[in-house]
């Protein structure tokens, strides 16, 4: 376990392990979202393709760097880097989403926002927002706080949930402010400080905007409400039917562009990656 004391002087580890902020501050997340993705997560093809594509990214980077996974929410991501060898520091404003993340093994797991954990001016080696910006009404301002966190030459992995298109009901209930284009997440990299250090984006999930739009978007327009607590409807979704299986081969190529530094031209996910120059 790292002593997290020398990023910051506002944590306290606890008896249960987890490093906690001195204060607290509330988050644009329901309650219920990480108890939702812990039931998801380890059968969903939305989130392991995600892994796939996040770590095959992130591998490429300083070997001995720490990666800071903020907003991490149960520590899926995390789990995954800690599996390839890729030291973490998971933080996670919600108790719950927090204490999942410890039980997964997690050694490194702080429950506080960016603003409560005091993180030090250029301490941190690498960061990753993964679904998480959308959260937060002041991205520009979250992200120059995290561009201020960055270490010289440090680097930050985001993803984003993709087109105005198919912003619907799903994007109220979680807690979104917005949804992105790839010129609106370049321009936000750009004015938040890392400028020409925007190294590499794309869109993920290519087969995935019509459906969203079909099932999602439009019903919302058309003033169709869904039961978003239909957790059974939500793992159905998530699941790897026939259908999937047959799509496999697209995630395949997806994660093959990805990981050749090759875009993928459109898709409901963007990933971008940035550094601090």
């Amino acid at each position: 376990m790292l002593n997290l004391n020398t990023i910051s002087d506002s944590l306290e580890l606890r008896a249960d392990g987890i490093w906690y902020a001195k204060i607290t501050k509330s988050v644009s997340y329901p309650d219920e979202g990480n108890k939702d993705c812990m039931q998801l997560e380890d059968t969903s093809y939305w989130f392991k393709h995600r892994n796939n594509c996040i770590l095959s990214l992130v591998k490429t980077g300083g070997k001995n760097d720490v990666f800071y996974d903020i907003g991490g929410g149960n520590g899926f991501v995390s789990e995954t880097l800690e599996q390839a060898g890729i030291e973490t520091v998971l933080i996670e404003p919600g108790i719950y989403g927090a204490k999942n993340a410890k039980s997964r093994g997690l050694n490194n797991v702080i429950c506080a926002t960016t603003e409560t954990c005091g993180i030090r001016r250029d301490t941190l080696d690498a960061i990753g927002l993964f679904d998480v910006v959308e959260h937060i009404e002041d991205d520009h301002g979250f992200l120059k706080q995290n561009y201020e966190m960055l270490k010289n030459g440090g680097y930050i992995y985001i993803t984003l949930p993709a087109l105005k298109l198919l912003w619907s009901n799903e994007d109220i209930y979680a807690g979104h402010f917005r949804r992105y284009t790839m010129k609106l997440a370049k321009q936000l990299l750009r004015k938040t400080g890392f400028g020409v250090g925007v190294v590499f984006y794309s869109y993920l999930f290519s087969a995935l905007p019509l459906p969203i739009f079909l099932m999602r978007s439009l019903p919302s327009r058309l003033g169709f409400h869904k039961n978003m607590d239909d957790i059974d409807q939500c793992k159905k979704e998530h699941s790897s039917d026939k259908s999937e299986r047959l799509l496999q081969k697209v995630w395949d190529w997806e994660l093959g562009r990805i990981s050749r530094r090759k875009t993928v031209p459109f898709g409901s996910s963007i990933i971008i990656v940035g550094r601090k120059l």
